[in-house]
């Protein structure tokens, strides 16, 4: 059973960010990094339990293509999206999210 998956809204913001920093860089790539996360965010919903844990309650999966992090966090009715970064950025970054 797939479920529903929910979006803090920074990790909304930090998504449509990157996005038009990929579009400003080539006209279409944010489209396609776009589907890339929209892509790793299916398999999360699909088997939420197979990414790594970055601490009790906060699992992390890897934008494939990107250098973006998606972590995030599973509840019982649902999976809350609690931050999207770039890998490079500082790892402990989405803990100020949860």
């Amino acid at each position: 059973m797939t479920l529903p998956v929910i979006f803090r809204a920074r990790a909304e913001v930090e998504l449509l960010e990157a996005r038009a920093w990929y579009d400003e860089q080539q006209p279409g790539r944010g489209a396609l990094f776009a589907k890339a996360v929209e892509d790793a965010i299916d398999q999360i919903a699909e088997t939420p339990l197979a990414y790594p844990r970055v601490d009790d309650e906060t699992r992390r999966a890897i934008v494939r293509t990107y250098r973006y992090l998606v972590y995030y966090r599973v509840r019982s009715h649902d999976i809350v999206i609690l931050t999207i970064v770039h890998g490079h950025r500082n790892p402990s970054r989405w803990q100020s999210r949860g």
